[in-house]
């Protein structure tokens, strides 16, 4: 069994495991809460470059520019096993109330009549029948985001 676990933590090793583990772990304390909530480490690949997702392609604009402090700062950190390179792009990150956004966008609102009728009339070109009601209904949810928002 020993011999299972050391071959085990030589290939981890090999492969960056133990250095994105502790990349994920010391990230926010490193980081600061504010980069934290909007960008996360993705990957580590074997060339040692970390792949960082971004709430935006803003995000991975302006932390591109500050990659050699964020690198200095993981080396102080991690040492030796510090990423050569950071790599900002636009991706999922986790976050506080990110899953409840996410459950509140896939809810379909509550059309009026109006608005389904105005959705179907919006569909009526289309010939196949249920791609014509898949539209209505998504022009029916559409107005009604856009009628509660305030739009005209």
């Amino acid at each position: 069994m020993e011999r299972l676990e050391r071959e085990i933590r030589r290939v981890a090793k090999r492969v960056g495991l133990p250095a994105a583990s502790e990349l994920v772990r010391i990230w926010p304390q490193t980081v600061g809460e504010t980069i934290a909530a909007n960008a996360w480490p993705a990957r580590l690949n074997r060339k040692g470059v970390l792949q960082v997702n971004t709430s935006s392609a803003t995000w991975a604009f302006e932390l591109k520019h500050l990659a050699p402090q964020i690198l200095a700062k993981l080396e102080q950190e991690l040492g030796g096993e510090c990423p050569s390179e950071l790599r900002f792009a636009p991706g999922p990150v986790p976050g506080k109330g990110r899953e409840t956004d996410a459950q509140d966008v896939s809810k379909e609102p509550v059309t009026t009549a109006r608005e389904r009728e105005q959705g179907e009339k919006l569909a009526a070109v289309i010939d196949d029948e249920e791609l014509r009601a898949l539209v209505a209904r998504a022009a029916a949810a559409s107005l009604a985001q856009n009628c509660r928002k305030g739009a005209p």
